[in-house]
């Protein structure tokens, strides 16, 4: 019949009897466009990400690790402090009648003996120490019998070893303290990090009252 489709006269196809099915399979291919989209987002996007990533976690090994040196370093002022609590204890003790001492100060410092303390805690201790050390300083001047008390001389000996030995390891705190004062707020990478990990800057140990005045003496 004249008006009969094709597809009902012609040959068939196994596929179905629409003539116009594609009987071969054709492959995807890309033109060079296509490769230089994929670059753009390489170069662009991906590798940026990946770098950042890498100097993300750099930065946070390195604050991690100047964070264990700053607690290092507290940790050795905090134990020679200890230290000098008990010997001016014991000063203070034989020269119970010969210095002025307020009895709440010992009271007060006690509680700095099991260490553990803050950044402020350690000016704290410091200054009040270096009170004590003075008027014993005072009261070796008014009684200079006191001079030759043996246990006395070993207890100040000790005590000038111990404020040697707390300057050396304050000058590597405060170094440490400077370092991570200033890397937490490097940008882009330590300032992101620091700032996620809620960072604060930390507390330069300081020279008490006492100890300026002294080396004003000294040297002004």
């Amino acid at each position: 019949m004249a008006n009969e489709l094709d597809e009902m006269t012609g040959p068939v196809n196994e596929a179905g009897r629409d003539v116009h099915v594609i009987e071969k399979q054709v492959a995807v291919k890309t033109d060079w466009r296509s490769t230089l989209f994929q670059v753009f987002l390489w170069v662009c996007l991906v590798i940026p990400g990946v770098v950042f990533a890498i100097m993300k976690i750099k930065a946070r090994s390195y604050l991690q690790q100047l964070q264990q040196k700053i607690q290092h370093d507290a940790s050795t002022i905090d134990n020679y402090q200890v230290q000098r609590v008990v010997v001016l204890q014991n000063a203070a003790k034989i020269l119970d009648k010969a210095v002025d001492l307020d009895k709440t100060t010992f009271a007060e410092i006690a509680k700095y003996r099991s260490g553990n303390m803050s950044d402020t805690d350690r000016n704290e201790l410091q200054s009040k120490l270096d009170g004590i050390d003075r008027k014993i300083n005072i009261a070796f001047e008014n009684y200079p019998e006191l001079k030759s008390h043996q246990a006395i001389a070993d207890c100040m000996q000790q005590n000038r070893y111990l404020q040697q030995e707390i300057t050396a390891a304050r000058e590597a705190y405060n170094d440490t303290v400077m370092q991570w004062n200033s890397a937490i707020f490097a940008w882009p990478t330590k300032m992101i990090v620091a700032a996620k990990a809620g960072y604060t800057t930390r507390i330069p140990f300081s020279a008490s009252k006492e100890m300026k005045e002294k080396s004003e003496s000294v040297f002004f």
